[in-house]
């Protein structure tokens, strides 16, 4: 890095402007680590540190979304884990993993034998990041860059949706949408480590794993996480 000589603070920050999208996967790749995910270690991700930047990123715009993408999630690290120890949910069947981040869920889906695998996330650097993750545990996913709670339920066999309970007005999009799914005749599985929006009165747990949730230390014991279906 060149020297900034006399520059104060705001020179500074004014000096480093959001990263441009074609510059996104550059960055990820030399400045996250590409490690075993918790649990599941046979699935590596691109994970932030202490010494990654991530704020970068975003630049100047308060509006740009946290990179939520690049750290571990209990709710999906569980429900990867769970369709990596019961490969017959995914199996020769179509999948989409709703707000997918890092894409870990796609991922054990894909490891797992679905034979099409979508991914889709309101992040668009999350979808790059999909992408990326998907070439570095060499599996085929389509990563896609929308709000589908606003759309018709997909075709697809089964929903996958890992952490997607943490915000009380998401959760109630969430749900609702899921809730049409599963009216039309489409499987939904849901990782979540029991947040207080998670609607646990609609639901069915049929599994628990321990897992590191977002923004616990490294070596910290697992926390609760449940793998639920629509009762």
């Amino acid at each position: 890095m060149g020297d900034v000589g006399e520059g104060t603070t705001t020179d500074i920050v004014a000096a480093e402007p959001r990263i441009s999208a074609f510059d996104i996967k550059a960055f990820i790749t030399r400045n996250l680590r590409l490690q075993p995910a918790p649990i599941v270690p046979h699935i590596v991700l691109y994970t932030g540190h202490a010494g990654s930047r991530l704020s970068r990123l975003g630049g100047m715009d308060p509006d740009a979304p946290a990179p939520y993408w690049a750290y571990d999630w209990a709710g999906g690290t569980s429900l990867a884990r769970h369709i990596t120890d019961h490969p017959e949910i995914v199996r020769g069947r179509r999948v989409l993993d709703l707000g997918a981040g890092s894409g870990i869920v796609a991922i054990a889906a894909a490891k797992s034998g679905a034979t099409e695998v979508i991914a889709a996330d309101t992040d668009a650097n999350a979808v790059v990041a999909i992408d990326l993750n998907a070439s570095a545990n060499a599996v085929s996913i389509t990563a896609l860059h929308a709000d589908l709670l606003l759309r018709e339920p997909p075709t697809v066999d089964v929903i996958l949706v890992g952490d997607l309970f943490y915000e009380e007005s998401l959760a109630i999009r969430v749900l609702d949408f899921l809730t049409n799914c599963h009216d039309a005749g489409i499987e939904v599985l849901i990782g979540d480590p029991f947040r207080a929006p998670l609607p646990e009165e609609k639901l069915r747990l049929v599994a628990e794993y321990p897992a590191p949730d977002f923004g616990e230390t490294a070596g910290t014991p697992g926390r609760r996480a449940g793998i639920f279906t629509l009762s």
